[in-house]
């Protein structure tokens, strides 16, 4: 058969079209830590490094201060997240062997970029770093900063005080910090690798993560590891003292079948006997589970965090503290002991486990309906116990600041989020997905209009702290630091405003009830 001219050009086109080699993929991203090399992968131009091994296997070793890793050679894929901590609940892929951490950065030059680290919640029991709500692609890529999360030991494997009953585990009730500690200095070590500046780390936790870092501010072996300091609804003003926390250790013991003189039979008990036993009623409080939190030990903790001041250590670090305008809707707003609430019933509904303090119930209402006469016996409910057990810990810690002359920015969450049971209202944890920039992602209960501008407002907040020590920008108002008399608060809804001083009348009504952090 005889081509013609165009028809030859045409064939030797196509076969030019059909050797030629696709565009090669770009290769997956790879870090050499201290310890050994790591892989990760590419999303959405962010590259992320999931389950980093920052510290060994906790079993062999428990109760006792972590290990760093041991050295590998062979590159390693951290590719997708690493075991929770043991505890109750749901948690996904649950191992002693626990100590991971997660990198979000938008690239691997020597960019010095600020480097963000997340403290998960859970109140020093539950949880991990790994939820979506806590994915820094976003946040890393809206503010060219690297994020990190991380796990690390809870409850009872990272807090049970044993050494008032052996002598052998001088460590055990701030283990969990010890975990904490070992991965900032990883993350010293090792962030400049993925385009962090070391000398810039701020860290971020909310609720159990913001006590935490509280307490980090007042531990002498966490000075110089991180920069900057923002607790959002998590203070912590007083830690268990050394023969609470041994009480507690007596009634856990009890529960496991463990004599007081035989406590190293637990290391030997399956993880999950020793957490079924953490179910024992809590002597000092009288109700709910045992709780595990950090001690005054005098060995990694030498005195309470924010009392009987703020801690001096932590005067030159700069720091912000935020909690939500209805902080227990989480708690209280689905529980079916509340339905149907009259004035005549509220008062036992304002029990010592609601209120966290102790104080008499029909006083608190009658001021409540003084304060607020247009509202229901629910809203008061939910009112007073946010004020009296929740807002409470961050007015005590913001004052502190300001009496020490290293005052925090302070603000309140006003946006509201939708419980599932379609109750609406600025609840606890409402200002995680804000802060990340995730209100999209899976478990945001944020939505509607206006949330993208709340979450614009407070994560660019947010990371300006972690670049300048200073959370002001351009979408916000002046943001003055708290003050006294005029505590300046940022009030962050759908339209965030700087206000002096606000729920001031509930403020002053609970500063004549003593406080002291729940649990402790």
């Amino acid at each position: 058969m005889t081509l013609t001219r165009r028809e030859t050009l045409g064939a030797l086109a196509a076969t030019a079209v059909s050797v030629t080699p696709a565009r090669a993929a770009a290769p997956s991203p790879r870090v050499r830590t201290i310890p050994g090399p790591v892989i990760g992968s590419r999303d959405h131009g962010v590259l992320s490094f999931k389950g980093v091994r920052y510290g060994a296997d906790t079993q062999p070793v428990r109760f006792q201060p972590p290990r760093p890793p041991a050295p590998w050679t062979r590159p390693v894929e951290a590719l997708d997240y690493g075991h929770a901590s043991p505890q109750s609940g749901g948690e996904a892929k649950q191992s002693e062997d626990c100590l991971f951490l997660n990198v979000w950065t938008p690239g691997l030059d020597a960019g010095r970029r600020p480097v963000m680290v997340y403290i998960h919640g859970g109140a020093y029991s539950t949880g991990s770093g790994s939820s979506p709500l806590y994915d820094g692609s976003r946040l890393a890529a809206r503010g060219d900063v690297v994020v990190v999360t991380l796990n690390h030991r809870l409850n009872l494997f990272g807090y049970a005080y044993l050494a008032r009953l052996d002598a052998g585990f001088p460590h055990s009730g701030n283990a969990g910090q010890l975990d904490l500690i070992q991965a900032l200095q990883w993350v010293r070590s090792n962030i400049a690798a993925f385009g962090g500046d070391p000398g810039r780390v701020m860290l971020f936790g909310q609720s159990g993560g913001g006590a935490k870092i509280a307490t980090l501010m007042a531990t002498p072996s966490a000075a110089g590891l991180f920069h900057r300091a923002a607790t959002m609804s998590g203070q912590q003003v007083t830690a268990s003292g050394p023969l609470n926390a041994t009480r507690r250790t007596r009634a856990w013991l009890e529960a496991a079948g463990v004599a007081p003189d035989r406590v190293r039979d637990l290391l030997d008990l399956p993880a999950e006997v020793l957490l079924e036993a953490a179910r024992a009623t809590d002597p000092v409080l009288g109700y709910g589970s045992l709780y595990f939190g950090p001690v005054v030990d005098h060995q990694t903790l030498f005195r309470h965090p924010f009392y009987p001041d703020a801690p001096p250590r932590s005067a030159g670090l700069p720091m912000i503290i935020g909690n939500t305008r209805e902080e227990t809707l989480a708690f209280l707003g689905g529980d079916p002991a509340n339905a149907g609430l009259t004035w005549e019933t509220l008062p036992a509904r304002m029990s010592p486990d609601v209120m966290r303090i102790d104080v008499a119930p029909e006083i608190v209402i009658a001021e409540y309906r003084r304060l607020y006469p247009d509202w229901s016996p629910d809203q008061v409910l939910i009112g007073a116990s946010t004020a009296g057990r929740s807002w409470r810990a961050a007015v005590i810690e913001a004052e502190a600041r300001a009496v020490q002359g290293a005052p925090a920015w302070v603000y309140q969450m006003d946006f509201p989020g939708t419980l599932e049971n379609g109750r609406s209202g600025a609840f606890h944890t409402v200002d995680i997905p804000l802060a990340f920039d995730n209100v999209d992602a899976v478990g945001s209960r944020v939505a509607g209009p206006g949330a993208h501008a709340v979450a614009a407002g407070l994560s660019d907040a947010f990371i300006a702290f972690a670049r300048s020590g200073d959370p002001n920008h351009a979408g916000l108002p002046a943001w003055t630091p708290y003050g006294l008399p005029g505590r300046e608060t940022m009030v962050f809804d759908v339209e965030t405003r700087l206000e002096t001083d606000p729920r001031g009348d509930e403020r002053r009504f609970f500063a004549n009830v003593p406080y002291i952090q729940p649990g402790t």
